[in-house]
């Protein structure tokens, strides 16, 4: 049943770099508005890598905004970054704010608007949705919205996350074992990325993503090992497993949400909406994969049966694959310390 499927893998992964050493062309931009006095604001500007060079989009304020020319944007190491101060005579209430040129990505840009009377406004601007009309009070589903569909898009965008997650689906025999470790993998990255984006808890990025990337080799050598006939760790125990593990990969997710930032008079809301995505992204995933299988064994069933033997090429060539490509994370990973 695997077999077709494991050889497409094979080579879909071997091709694909890490996310981190990938132009970040699918990264949300992210454009940060925030009230210093009645007539003052700062702006905070975060713009996608493309091959090395700034994302061709700019910010474009209401019109009664003025300032200095916008600052030459500098390299953080992740995206190019850019901060300055406007005069804004009228506020934001009632003006556009746009971001120009993203109609020609395939990116959004999270919007956060802080004004002065404690209220804050968040959207989500996208290539068909490109501007955002500042309204007299924020509303809660706007925050919701736009933090789920960040959630959707991080998990989709993150290939060892997903990774892992077909690790777990190559491995886990039966239905109700699957729903069991999946469900696990759930409720543990849930509990570390509240812990985490709270500020109850803080692990260094670089670390939790090395792990993240060993967790994957891990499920690669099971693979493996059940190719050989030998009992697994993770068929035998797969709740356990999917939630210590799902522990490491909610920390990946906190991290990425930091670098988004949560508003402050709604973060339980936001974090509820950004965790709601990531569920969402990840059924749409394993729905995706499930699919895929069940039209194989319709299409192949003998080429299925096969599939099911120890040793069998397919099984063999997604372990083999999953574990080169999870092991070369690892080493990057671990130089980038």
């Amino acid at each position: 049943m695997k077999w077709a499927l494991c050889l497409v893998l094979a080579c879909c992964v071997l091709l694909s770099p890490d996310r981190s050493a990938q132009a970040h062309a699918l990264d949300p931009g992210y454009l940060q508005i925030e009230n210093l006095s009645e007539t003052t604001w700062r702006v905070f500007w975060r713009k996608p890598a493309v091959a090395g060079k700034p994302m061709a989009i700019s910010a474009v304020l209401p019109a009664n905004c003025q300032g200095p020319e916008q600052e030459a944007p500098r390299f953080d190491g992740i995206a190019w970054v850019a901060q300055w101060v406007v005069h804004c005579p009228k506020g934001l209430i009632g003006g556009i704010v746009e971001i120009r040129g993203l109609e020609a990505t395939q990116t959004d840009v999270l919007l956060r608007i802080e004004d002065g009377d404690a209220r804050i406004y968040t959207a989500r601007l996208t290539p068909s949705a490109t501007s955002f009309q500042v309204p007299e009070d924020a509303s809660w589903g706007q925050v919701f919205a736009s933090y789920l569909g960040l959630g959707f898009e991080h998990i989709l965008g993150g290939t060892d996350h997903l990774l892992f997650v077909f690790a777990l689906l190559l491995l886990v025999p039966t239905t109700t074992r699957l729903i069991g470790a999946i469900t696990a993998f759930t409720v543990a990255h849930s509990i570390t990325l509240a812990l985490a984006s709270l500020g109850y808890l803080s692990v260094p990025p670089p670390p939790v993503e090395a792990v993240i990337a060993l967790s994957i080799v891990l499920l690669a050598v099971e693979i493996l090992r059940h190719q050989e006939g030998k009992p697994t760790l993770t068929q035998l125990y797969p709740w356990i497993v999917s939630f210590v593990f799902g522990l490491l990969h909610g920390l990946g997710f906190a991290g990425a949400l930091s670098e988004i930032g949560l508003p402050q008079g709604d973060i339980p809301l936001a974090l509820l909406a950004f965790n709601l995505g990531v569920e969402a992204g990840q059924i749409a995933f394993v729905c995706g994969v499930v699919l895929i299988f069940w039209v194989i064994r319709r299409v192949a069933p003998k080429l299925a049966d096969i599939s099911k033997h120890p040793g069998s090429i397919g099984m063999n060539t997604a372990g083999y694959a999953i574990g080169a490509v999870s092991t070369y994370w690892l080493v990057e990973r671990i130089a980038a310390f």
